[in-house]
């Protein structure tokens, strides 16, 4: 079992584990401050629980990569990698929101 982390949350799987190199210890962390915050974004928001637009409860959860799955009423949905909504997806929706109120008006 890996050793918690108390600052470090998510990534803290990317800190250096001791290593031995011909005697002598290497240690350290791993692949720099800026991916590692990089990749704590995604994997927090991949990890996290989203509202259900079809029962209203916060049981959404990633099955793969882009399916979504709500764990109450079982329906499934397609969005993005690492968020239920794409930022891109946001945008299209409340354009297309804009436009038909337009049209109706």
């Amino acid at each position: 079992m890996t050793k918690r982390t108390k600052k470090a949350g998510i990534v803290g799987k990317y800190e250096g584990v001791p290593m031995f190199d011909m005697g002598v210890q290497i240690s350290g962390t791993r692949y720099g401050a800026s991916l590692r915050k990089q990749i704590k974004k995604m994997e927090v928001s991949q990890h996290a629980k989203y509202f259900c637009e079809f029962c209203g409860k916060y049981a959404v959860k990633r099955k793969a990569v882009g399916i979504w799955g709500c764990k109450d009423c079982g329906k499934v949905k397609a969005g993005g990698a690492y968020t239920l909504n794409t930022a891109s997806a946001v945008t299209v929706r409340s354009t297309i929101r804009r436009l038909r109120e337009q049209t109706e008006s």
